[in-house]
């Protein structure tokens, strides 16, 4: 481990929980990696719904993690920790971690980390992992997607949305989204979506039903929609629970779960195993890190400076975002 690591590094630290305000700029000791850990020089990292659940002190960082808020990250390993062998002092990747990510430095699990797609900026490669990890996970093994079926995602133009869109269409499936805007409804389909509705104007799950349903639902929105997402869903359907924005209770038709034979599961992934986490990042670059490009990147919205985290958390919650945030890192 080389000598010359720093001794305190430059964060975002959650003062108490509450607004965008309580982001602050603070110094801590520089960590050093443990077995099986990377230290990574960050150059950006990415902003996500569950940093903002954070930082309202509702969805606190699993035993052990850093209290710095930020799940993902892209930029220069400097140092390794024991029983680190895939990487070297100096690779450019981009990985998942438990929290962190809003600093200059930060650690990573070597079995979570990726390499930097070619072309891609350090800020498109932060962008990767949480929603990449996420949809693959959800949509591929846990709801098996196959080539010619058809999934709806709610939120189509959130960093979720759009993954799957894009995802979807890289495997040879379609994709149904809901948006609140006929704008964004608009981008998800120029993005690469069959069919977008205007979930403030139209009955969608009604116009789902009569375009002949969907295999999965993605569903980041729980509460009222479940009962509508079931309903759409067609024989064998696969309904996956990722977030519940509208309220963890929902109600559900056990007799239509019955009769059409569907299946409803759902799933989290800050607090998984490291070892499971090596695992999906294994899959995701045998399977989709050779579709990456032009064609497959993550759509920035907006990047700020690490110094204004709270802008960036004041913008994700505007409503207005199409795609990812990045805070850019010098």
């Amino acid at each position: 481990m080389p000598d010359a690591l720093p001794q305190e590094i430059t964060v975002i630290e959650i003062t108490k929980p509450g607004g965008p305000e309580a982001l602050q700029l603070a110094k801590r000791p520089c960590p050093r990696p443990g077995p099986q850990e990377v230290l990574v020089k960050t150059h950006a990292a990415g902003v996500n719904r569950p940093d903002i659940l954070q930082r309202k002190g509702v969805y606190p960082p699993p035993k052990g993690a850093s209290d710095i808020p930020g799940l993902e990250i892209a930029g220069q390993i400097i140092a390794i920790g024991e029983n680190v062998s895939q990487w070297q002092i100096g690779d450019k990747i981009c990985a998942l971690l438990t929290g962190g990510g809003y600093g200059d430095h930060a650690i990573a699990h070597a079995g979570a980390c990726l390499p930097v797609p070619q072309g891609f900026s350090y800020e498109e490669a932060a962008a990767l992992p949480e929603t990449f990890f996420t949809v693959w996970t959800n949509l591929f093994e846990d709801a098996a997607l196959q080539k010619g079926e058809r999934v709806l995602v709610h939120g189509g133009t959130s960093g979720i949305g759009t993954t799957t869109i894009m995802l979807a269409k890289a495997f040879g499936a379609e994709s149904f989204a809901t948006a609140g805007t006929d704008e964004k409804c608009a981008f998800a389909k120029n993005l690469g979506a069959s069919k977008a509705f205007n979930y403030n104007s139209a009955d969608w799950s009604k116009e789902i039903e009569a375009l002949g349903g969907v295999d999965i639902v993605l569903d980041m929105v729980g509460g009222d929609y479940l009962l509508k997402n079931i309903a759409c869903l067609r024989e064998g359907g696969r309904h996956i629970s990722i977030a519940f924005q509208r309220g963890m209770i929902g109600e559900v038709n056990i007799v239509t779960i019955m009769r059409k034979r569907l299946r409803l599961t759902g799933s989290t992934l800050r607090a998984r195993a490291d070892s499971e986490k090596a695992r999906i990042a294994g899959a995701l670059r045998a399977q989709v890190w050779p579709k990456l490009g032009d064609a497959l990147k993550p759509v920035i919205d907006r990047s700020f400076p690490l110094i204004q985290a709270a802008k960036a958390h004041k913008y994700m919650e505007s409503g207005t975002l199409k795609g990812k945030i990045a805070l850019t890192i010098d």
